[in-house]
């Protein structure tokens, strides 16, 4: 999971979004007023994957006030401002989730990480797709064995919600932070239930 640190002052977020793009981003101008797929992809080290480009640019202007936000939102050019109009994430605390939480849809969550370490205390299930061959089959496996498990804490309610973190990536810290991601779902439980989890991405320090 990557730390994303957010603008603080408008013009050097200007400055940093509208760059010109790659060197071979022809038909993009550095500081032409314009922000572009191209732009927003070059300061995340993000390529193709639109949602995520639109999860990094709302992490990236959290810290700024509501009207230099909507300045941001304004520079983008069209198809990336439809980008965001569709991939806009979701911000709720970790009580929310289950109730207001969209599947597949971005969510930022804020809350207090706790590792879960054992299976004995969680045993969550996943399907992953297994290639054999020109064959494709799928095969159930504990959310557990590829992802470090936490429970997000709502400091509010006390409440948790679980968030999935790559294990190649540092341990988090046991304390309050802004947690990016997609919202997606583990299968059904011994009981039929299907409990849903944040897929982290990014997270920056609250």
């Amino acid at each position: 999971m990557e730390i994303v640190k957010p603008y603080t002052e408008i013009n050097k977020a200007i400055i940093s979004l509208d760059n010109g793009g790659r060197f071979y981003n022809l038909l993009t101008k550095a500081e032409d007023g314009i922000i572009s797929k191209a732009e927003l992809g070059k300061l995340g080290g993000i390529f193709n994957d639109k949602q995520k480009m639109i999860l990094f640019l709302e992490l990236s202007i959290s810290k700024l006030n509501q009207n230099e936000k909507e300045i941001i939102i304004s520079k983008l050019d069209k198809n990336l401002k439809e980008d965001y109009l569709k991939y806009k994430p979701q911000n709720l605390l970790p009580s929310e989730v289950d109730k207001k939480g969209i599947l597949s849809s971005n969510m930022i969550l804020t809350g207090v990480p706790e590792l879960i370490d054992s299976k004995s205390d969680f045993n969550g299930f996943i399907m992953i797709p297994i290639m054999t061959g020109k064959v494709t089959t799928f095969s159930l496996i504990p959310l557990i064995d590829n992802y470090d498990v936490y429970e997000l804490r709502d400091e509010r309610t006390s409440e948790t919600f679980i968030i999935a973190h790559s294990k190649t990536s540092e341990k988090l810290p046991n304390e309050k932070m802004v947690i990016a991601g997609v919202l997606k779902e583990l299968e059904k439980d011994e009981k039929g239930v299907k409990r849903k989890f944040l897929e982290a991405i990014y997270h920056i320090k609250n």
